[in-house]
């Protein structure tokens, strides 16, 4: 069974066709990496996915919900966690405002933040009165993906989520991805630049070059030969 189904999307900036007919499945219960080189369509897809880009055709299909007539608002409520690139925390807001924010989102369950929130991220527990924009890139990141599981959300979307981290910290997502998937069977589609990253965390991928879906499969069939193919620059 998929928890995501993209069939046929296209999508344009003015006259510019940016992705072209793309399929994508995302099966319950994997971690699907989307990759490419920049400026491929990645993060695009993400965005027609979330409704904050428009799609020209096409279809985008969330647990038999027809997301293209879902307004951007509601996709988060029908369970679908989104970490974008660049994280866009609330720099002046708190922590604990931060994290309170997907509270308002979640249509149901209690209106306090999760525990398990703190027990996946410790260091946000110590930091609930500080400042978003005080805190490291990667705190900030651990606390944009925070934010995103108050929601309790079935599918997990993470856009670059190691962009401008520290490694130990990048390593420290790495483990707290498999958790969410091997523990709570949290379905996994993120985008990621970084091969041994992706290599790790992921069990399938799919790779756009020029907005087009180019390869895809396991991720034990990223062999060097793909990635010199479709991923150096």
């Amino acid at each position: 069974m998929n928890v995501l189904a993209i069939r046929g999307l296209n999508q344009f900036y003015g006259g510019s066709h940016t992705l072209w007919d793309v399929d994508l499945a995302v099966p319950a219960g994997s971690r699907m990496c989307v990759m490419g080189r920049n400026g491929m369509g990645k993060t695009t897809l993400l965005k027609c996915v979330m409704g904050l880009e428009p799609v020209r055709s096409g279809s985008v299909v969330f647990e038999g919900t027809d997301l293209l007539k879902c307004p951007a608002e509601r996709r988060a409520r029908l369970g679908i966690g989104y970490v974008p690139q660049g994280r866009e925390i609330f720099s002046h807001l708190t922590v604990e405002e931060n994290l309170r924010v997907g509270i308002g989102i979640r249509p149901h369950g209690p209106r306090t933040i999760p525990d398990r929130i703190f027990r996946l991220f410790p260091v946000l527990k110590k930091m609930l009165k500080r400042r978003g924009g005080d805190l490291s890139g990667g705190q900030q990141q651990q606390l944009a993906i925070g934010r995103a599981l108050v929601l309790e959300p079935k599918l997990l979307i993470l856009d670059e989520p190691t962009e401008g981290i520290q490694p130990n910290i990048v390593h420290e997502i790495g483990d707290i991805v498999l958790r969410l998937n091997q523990e709570e069977r949290l379905t996994v589609l993120l985008v990621e630049q970084k091969l041994p990253f992706a290599r790790r965390v992921a069990s399938e991928f799919c790779i756009l070059d020029k907005g087009r879906r180019v390869a895809s499969g396991a991720i034990g069939e990223l062999t060097d030969e793909v990635v010199r193919e479709h991923l150096s620059v």
